[in-house]
């Protein structure tokens, strides 16, 4: 797939973006969620935003892709093969993120790190502390999908597919219309 994706409009018309009463995974809350598999259930899709990432990190000296689970391995995945490199995931171990069934990175290994939506950017900066202590050098971020609410320095270039404006609040912060409505609570680490 060649052409440009409008990653904006593809999430809209998928039904990705739900409106509601929603417990993020970082335990603030919004009236916008991302349900990023309608969009990470499209290979089409992926193969086309990996492309725009891989581009975009062509010349970093990325040796290795990294991403979180759940969705940052599928997007990770695509955007290593595109550059014919190397995947690895980082996956969460009684509450906090490892390397698991054998996954070394070697000091010095040039790592990008990819994930599917970046709200706090608590996973993107975890997997960074991760990789930083095993001597990795982040050479680069990129997310599907930036829904944070102010810039994050994770001390490396950042790109993401699309920024979208989807306000959060913490629990005791909550307005008046967002307590009228039950929580729902999706994502991965709430399972």
């Amino acid at each position: 797939m060649t052409e440009t994706v409008d990653l904006l409009k593809l999430l809209e018309d998928s039904g990705a973006i739900l409106k509601g009463h929603f417990k993020l995974t970082s335990g603030r809350h919004s009236d916008t969620y991302f349900e990023k598999f309608r969009v990470l259930e499209r290979p089409d899709v992926i193969e086309a935003v990996a492309k725009t990432i891989a581009e975009r990190f062509k010349d970093s000296g990325a040796e290795v892709v990294v991403g979180p689970t759940t969705g940052g391995i599928i997007i990770a995945f695509e955007v290593a093969r595109q550059m014919k490199l190397k995947s690895l995931y980082v996956e969460r171990e009684d509450g906090r993120r490892v390397l698991r069934r054998g996954a070394e990175i070697a000091p010095g290994t040039k790592a990008l790190v990819v994930d599917d939506v970046l709200t706090t950017g608590g996973s993107v900066c975890e997997v960074i502390a991760l990789l930083k202590n095993r001597g990795a050098e982040i050479v680069g971020v990129a997310v599907l999908v930036d829904r944070s609410e102010s810039q994050i320095d994770f001390g490396a270039p950042y790109f993401a597919g699309v920024k979208v404006e989807a306000k959060s609040y913490a629990p005791d912060e909550l307005p008046d219309s967002l307590k009228a409505i039950p929580i729902d609570q999706p994502g991965s680490r709430s399972l």
